[in-house]
């Protein structure tokens, strides 16, 4: 079992992978995978800048684990995540046989580790997996927060520059 200390730590790692997705425009969500206390995979947000829907950041840190373990099960493995999985991420966390899951914050519009539903313990898998939920739920909350917030007001900007170009060129 992992002390809260460790669990903050891999959290903040997981972090860090999500500002690499920011710096580059893309929803920031990061993760990293452990295995015995040693982080084995990590990956951000990289759909934008791929054109791939499946480039999630879980998607790619299982990715990068497997090549790392030469192997596609990650049986004794943790997946640190800043927010809660889809259903492909937790779909991708049964079959690779994560055995559990820290997430920061909650996914209304997706979730599927606990808010619409909970893939990852149903009993009807072959695999389920471990939950913890919560781990540094306020600062990953408001990485996204954030994130949307600039975004939306960066189109505001954007939109009423179109506007005054449009009526510039209209009075020419």
């Amino acid at each position: 079992m992992l002390t809260l200390e460790e669990k903050e730590y891999f959290m903040h790692e997981a972090i860090k992978e999500a500002k690499k997705a920011e710096a580059k425009m893309e929803v920031p969500i990061g993760a990293v995978i452990v295995l015995h206390g040693k982080i084995i995979g990590r990956g951000y947000n990289q759909r934008e800048e791929s054109h791939d829907a499946t480039t999630h950041a879980e998607m790619l840190a299982i990715q990068e684990a497997n090549r790392t373990l030469k192997n596609w099960r990650l049986e004794d493995a943790q997946l640190f995540v800043t927010l809660e999985p889809c259903p492909m991420c937790s779909g991708a966390m049964i079959l690779s046989r994560v055995k559990e899951l820290y997430y920061g914050a909650p996914d209304p519009k997706g979730g599927t580790a606990g808010t619409l539903m909970n893939l990852l313990t149903d009993s009807r898998f072959n695999h389920q997996v471990e939950i913890e939920q919560g781990i540094l739920a306020a600062e990953c909350g408001a990485l996204l927060t954030d994130f949307f917030k600039e975004l939306r007001k960066r189109k505001k900007t954007e939109k009423a520059a179109r506007k005054s170009t449009m009526e510039k060129n209209k009075e020419g």
